[in-house]
């Protein structure tokens, strides 16, 4: 039973892994202003055109730089829970099958 437990976790831990490596993106106006995150949910860049950054105002960056956060942590937390959905599954799965030995 416990070796079924420490797989399982070593499997979220490679997933975890993995989703450092898969990049998200959350755009506005057309790619004038972009975050890039992990699948884990680290901002890892936000690149803002600097022709479009003279104008709008803070006020307006700022809105936008919510919103392009909010997508890209949207998608991250989507492909985060995907794959924590397969690692508890197959954790459940295995389990299953020790109890009906």
């Amino acid at each position: 039973m416990f070796d079924k437990l420490f797989q399982a976790q070593q499997k979220a831990e490679e997933i975890k892994k993995r989703l450092d490596t898969i990049s998200v993106f959350g755009e506005v106006e057309g790619g004038k202003i972009k975050v890039i995150a992990t699948a884990n949910k680290e901002i890892k860049n936000v690149i803002i055109d600097p022709e479009y950054l003279k104008e709008i105002g803070n006020e307006g960056l700022e809105e936008l730089l919510v919103t392009a956060i909010n997508k890209a942590l949207k998608q991250a937390e989507e492909i985060n829970q995907s794959e924590m959905q397969a690692v508890t599954k197959d954790m459940l799965g295995g389990l299953g099958g020790m109890f009906n030995k």
